[in-house]
């Protein structure tokens, strides 16, 4: 099988390794788009040009499913994708894990981008799946693109100062952007050192990869041989994983599969 992943940088790393993780032997294309990202600032129909463009660059690899592995791309570009590939592609979004954070009570924080925080899409997330819990949305400037440029100092400065404006009474927070997975121990620390107690994160990178594979009827199998190939696409173009990739657990673990057949 093969799967392809879209996003505008190197956040589509965790969903990525969460499907090698699964499945070993899943050949994977991962199209991001660095020369044109962030996409975030973009207006909804630059934006879909943009996702489409990266689509149709890993769509030429003959992939069995494509995994928007971006919360920003999902909320915009999700309608239009699904309408130029489905039904011969499936097509998986990537939904900020509101629902089980707020099944799990206490007090839930939303870390997402500026153009996502107080979105209509995450509103109506927050007002369909939270219930009684109380919702926090912390909009997160610069981190996106710190992580992305593996900028330490930048990405701590980042998460030192969205953890200062979360509430003390949060006990879990919900990366609402799939580059924050990348950081999500740091993220952990910043934000139970200002808090009340330990505190449990939801990425989507798991649920997006099960997903992937109900899609194409394939059960999990971590014990499948390790002979999946990695092809990755930099606005098109046929290269290595960037190294900042190598900087994160996500992009280390797929370092060492084989090249594109």
């Amino acid at each position: 099988m093969k799967i392809a992943l879209v996003d505008s940088g190197i956040g589509l790393l965790p969903a990525a390794a969460a499907v090698r993780r699964l499945r070993p032997d899943a050949d994977l294309v991962l199209s991001s788009d660095p020369d044109s990202m962030p996409w975030g600032p973009r207006t909804p129909e630059d934006l879909s040009a943009h996702a489409l463009a990266a689509a149709e660059a890993a769509a030429a690899h003959a992939p069995d499913a494509l995994v928007v592995a971006c919360n920003t791309a999902s909320v915009h570009a999700l309608p239009a994708l699904r309408e130029r590939f489905e039904p011969a592609l499936p097509v998986i979004g990537t939904v900020p894990a509101i629902k089980p954070a707020a099944a799990a009570g206490g007090h839930v924080a939303i870390w997402a981008t500026p153009a996502t925080t107080g979105s209509p899409y995450q509103r109506r997330l927050i007002a369909e799946f939270s219930g009684a819990t109380p919702v926090t949305e912390v909009a997160c400037p610069g981190l996106a693109d710190a992580v992305q440029w593996d900028d330490p100092t930048a990405v701590a400065a980042a998460i030192a100062d969205a953890a200062a404006r979360t509430p003390s009474t949060v006990t879990s927070v919900v990366l609402g952007c799939t580059h924050y997975e990348l950081v999500g121990d740091a993220i952990r620390t910043a934000v139970e050192h200002s808090g009340a107690g330990p505190l449990t994160l939801h990425g989507s990178a798991p649920a997006v990869a099960a997903q992937a594979l109900r899609r194409l009827g394939l059960a999990p199998d971590p014990a499948a041989p390790a002979t999946g190939t990695l092809t990755v696409l930099l606005s098109g173009r046929a290269e290595p994983l960037p190294a900042a990739a190598l900087s994160y657990e996500q992009g280390r673990l797929l370092a060492p599969v084989a090249a594109d057949r």
